[in-house]
């Protein structure tokens, strides 16, 4: 811990000292995956985008073509992604039995990718594709092909911004094409887009998550959604000490028990050496 501030490598010592000897849960938002080059909505120094919503999504094909085209040349960013000393050091310290579980609010499969087993995706994961009538399941791979022989114009090989969630910056023209359900109905990720309700059941597996473990580490989340907050302040509740790990302020920095405003590839390395 040479290269830490003082401030910060007290503070790790600190998080240290809660978590020996405790079952501890991690809590993962965007900010974990930022140092494997997938951006986040709120991250320090960062131009906050508007992603489109739950009801924009199911109330127009105009959005649903949007979405799709824009997502068929960012989703590369998220499938070429690897797992960053973050999510191997999580991974690692579930092997050593430092870390029993992890709830992510992320939808990019790096913990998976890293070596996590026991992973709660609380707002789904972007490669899954489900329709929104018959649930029949597709692959993300089946629905770039139906998107690609609707629009043989279309090309991932683009220079564009890429934003969160496999969103990239591209203009839609009025032609392209959504694939649909053969029941007729459209196609939706699984993800948990904003203003849409997480499903109670995974709401439930997460509460009980919580209720089981004895400490709490936040790493990489601002907890600016609604979902996460309400998982740290139930432990709060409970009278558990929560870590947060996190570059830039977070809802919960007031009442948690330590704050370290660095990067997550750094301290998680350094908290469970």
């Amino acid at each position: 811990m040479t290269d830490l501030s003082p401030a910060i490598a007290y503070s790790i010592e600190h998080a240290r000292e809660i978590f020996n000897g405790k079952a501890v849960l991690a809590l993962t938002g965007a900010g974990i995956s930022t140092d494997s080059g997938i951006p986040d909505y709120r991250g320090e120094g960062r131009v906050q985008k508007h992603p489109l919503t739950f009801d924009q999504f199911m109330s127009s094909e105009t959005n649903r073509a949007r979405y799709w085209a824009r997502s068929f040349v960012g989703f590369n960013r998220i499938a070429l992604a690897q797992a960053n000393p973050g999510h191997f050091a999580l991974a690692n310290a579930e092997s050593d039995s430092k870390v029993r579980g992890i709830i992510t609010q992320n939808v990019d499969g790096l913990h998976q990718k890293a070596g996590s087993r026991n992973v709660l995706e609380l707002h789904g994961r972007l490669d899954r594709i489900s329709c929104v009538s018959c649930q029949q399941r597709i692959t993300r791979s089946e629905m770039d092909e139906l998107i690609k022989q609707l629009n043989p114009e279309m090309t991932k090989d683009q220079i564009v911004e890429f934003s969160p969630d496999g969103d990239a910056e591209v203009d839609v023209d009025t032609s392209f094409r959504v694939p649909n359900c053969s029941c007729g109905a459209h196609y939706k990720p699984d993800v948990v887009f904003f203003g849409e309700q997480v499903p109670k059941d995974r709401v439930g597996e997460a509460e009980q998550m919580i209720l089981e473990a004895e400490a709490i580490l936040v790493a990489g989340s601002s907890l600016t959604v609604n979902s996460g907050l309400r998982l740290v302040k139930q432990a709060i509740n409970q009278e558990k000490p929560v870590v947060v790990v996190n570059l830039g302020p977070t809802k919960a920095d007031g009442f948690v028990s330590v704050k370290i405003n660095a990067s997550t590839s750094i301290v998680l390395r350094e908290i469970f050496a």
